[in-house]
């Protein structure tokens, strides 16, 4: 499931550059919440009153966005989301509680009513692979727009 890499940083330098890492307004978020802006979405963030404080929350559709480290939360079959060679049992541990917490969150967002987008940060990170990725949560979002 989850490729090894090996690591190009020493331990210390690993653990320092990991400590660095935001969970929020990230430069994929950032890029997302500018493209909804700019198509006329208006909406809430880390709302922390829904499970799982969705990156992105647009009542009006009853409609959440996360945009999700490919790392972090173990996108399959993505080369961002390989191990590193240092420390594999608790980096494993720790994705597959991600994993695991990501789908407890679906579901019991699901229980409410609500609609879920993820987005991977790998569909970001170019900017035409990003423009694809940006029209197509334009016509998913256009499609609840007009219920």
């Amino acid at each position: 499931m989850l490729g090894i890499m090996g690591d190009v940083y020493s331990k210390e330098t690993r653990s320092y550059v990991m400590s660095q890492i935001k969970g929020e307004n990230t430069k994929p978020e950032l890029l997302v919440r500018k493209f909804l802006f700019s198509q006329g979405f208006r909406y809430k963030l880390h709302d922390g009153t829904l499970p799982g404080r969705p990156d992105i929350v647009l009542p009006k559709y009853k409609t959440v966005i996360f945009i999700n480290g490919c790392f972090w939360h173990g996108h399959q079959d993505c080369s961002k989301s390989t191990l590193p060679a240092s420390n594999v049992e608790f980096w494993q541990k720790k994705i597959l509680g991600t994993i695991a917490r990501d789908k407890k969150v679906k579901l019991a967002l699901n229980s409410l009513g609500w609609k879920i987008i993820t987005i991977w940060e790998c569909k970001l990170k170019n900017k035409e692979i990003a423009n694809i990725s940006m029209k197509s949560l334009a016509k998913r979002l256009m499609l609840l727009k007009k219920k």
